[in-house]
């Protein structure tokens, strides 16, 4: 072996060490949260002002990391080829391939990968001095400044400071497995998760349907709209026009009262009758809600594209999307899903789609549709009547009772082993 060669090797060996240490550096800071690095920093003050830095600001050093790993790899890998094309002759490139694959591969990445996920406390305190000297570097940090913005522009990114993003499954992915370590509680977890999908819920998906809507009508008295608000509860009534399907203001049960004690029961309650607001079908739920709060109204009334009657949208049906179902004690709490113990569901026909595909484990496609009874319309492609069945993902799907052209309630069996019936409708997938 000549000179150039023992250089070459040595620089490789180096180059292997050093991408040893990035593998940890890697892992550790990303496995580590700010509540443990300041338990950890209480017990190692000298690495306080280092660890709490990167973990702080972990976009500050994971794009230079990254950016030495690429370095260090291409370099010894082009040198690997070098020195195995030098040693030997023709097939130095099928050498060099397999050392990288097998030994850069265990030494430089498994292994202490592995290292850092079962020793996280430790392999954080090991990198940290080190990497943020290294990310502090001026030219390392101006390169991969200009890369990642380099990178922005070409894929219309949001800028320098932004980086690499995480992706909404990713970022789901974590607060899963933050939950199976008990990092965080399965409440916290579930919370996350709805405010993560809350961003993408539209109106139409929490609203009251319209045939579930309980109306005022215009001609109707103080009194009888004060009756019927408190026979079912409400603090606030639409009222219909001359058409029932337009609503041309709300009621609200304190003003009947005021009204109803002064005497003034018998005058029409259209005279007490507010503004009321009209929003369109695909309205997001966080706009709307952010909305309630600055106008100061609760309740809203759903449109579709047509400019007809949807339904009605209040600031708690918002609010359930987030901290899930709010019953008061004035409420008859009803049981969307009935569950037994043979694994069969007894759902709500109104029930959210979504919920039941999460209860049972499966993906349903839902771009035309919201609820179970949407679901099953869509299936069968005409009006179901009770004992429709479908079968689609493991499970039958059969509808229990139909109030008019409404799916009321469906029943969810696991699919028999041997195929089910015959008789039962396959759904559409995407």
């Amino acid at each position: 072996m000549n000179g150039a060669n023992l250089v070459m090797l040595l620089v490789i060996i180096v180059l292997l060490f050093a991408l040893i240490f990035l593998a940890i550096a890697e892992m550790g800071l990303s496995k580590m949260t700010k509540p443990r690095a300041a338990a950890i920093t209480e017990d190692k003050p000298r690495i306080e002002p280092s660890l709490s830095a990167l973990v702080d600001n972990p976009e500050g050093w994971i794009n230079p990391l990254l950016l030495m790993v690429n370095v260090c790899q291409t370099v010894q890998a082009t040198l690997t080829g070098i020195v195995a094309g030098n040693l030997f002759g023709g097939v130095g490139v099928a050498v060099g391939v397999t050392l990288n694959v097998i030994v850069f591969f265990v030494l430089a990445e498994a292994v202490p990968k592995t290292y850092a996920v079962l020793n996280p406390d430790r392999a954080a305190m090991i990198a940290a001095r080190p990497v943020r000297a290294l990310t502090a570097f001026p030219p390392l940090r101006m390169i991969s400044e200009g890369l990642i913005g380099l990178t922005n522009v070409l894929v219309k990114g949001r800028g320098l400071e932004s980086g690499p993003f995480v992706s909404e499954q990713e970022f789901l992915g974590i607060v899963e497995a933050a939950a199976q370590d008990e990092v965080i509680e399965h409440e916290e977890r579930e919370l996350i998760e709805s405010i993560i999908e809350f961003g993408d819920t539209v109106a139409r998906e929490v609203m009251v349907p319209r045939p579930d809507m309980v109306m005022v009508a215009n001609t109707a008295t103080i009194t009888d709209a004060l009756n019927l608000g408190i026979a079912h509860g409400f603090s606030r009534l639409p009222v219909s026009g001359s058409d029932e399907d337009d609503i041309v203001g709300l009621a609200f049960t304190k003003d009947l009262m005021r009204a109803e004690r002064e005497g003034r029961g018998d005058l029409p309650v259209l005279d007490l009758a507010r503004d009321v607001t009209f929003i369109p079908e695909n309205k997001p739920v966080a706009r709307l809600m952010r909305e309630m709060q600055d106008s100061k109204f609760h309740i809203a009334i759903v449109a579709d594209e047509y400019g007809d009657i949807a339904g009605l949208v209040t600031l708690e049906d918002c609010l359930e999307e987030l901290v899930g179902e709010i019953v008061d004690e004035y409420d008859a709490e009803e049981h969307d899903i009935e569950r037994f113990d043979d694994g069969t569901l007894l759902v709500d026909g109104g029930l959210n789609i979504g919920d039941v595909a999460d209860e049972l484990g499966i993906d349903i496609p839902n771009e035309d549709f919201d609820s179970v009874g949407g679901f099953v319309f869509s299936a069968l492609e005409r009006v179901p009547e009770p004992g429709d069945a479908i079968d689609f993902e493991g499970f039958v799907f059969v509808v229990e009772s139909v109030e008019g052209r409404r799916v009321r309630r469906v029943r969810i069996t696991p699919a028999p082993q041997d195929g089910g019936d015959d008789s039962a409708a396959e759904a559409p997938s995407d």
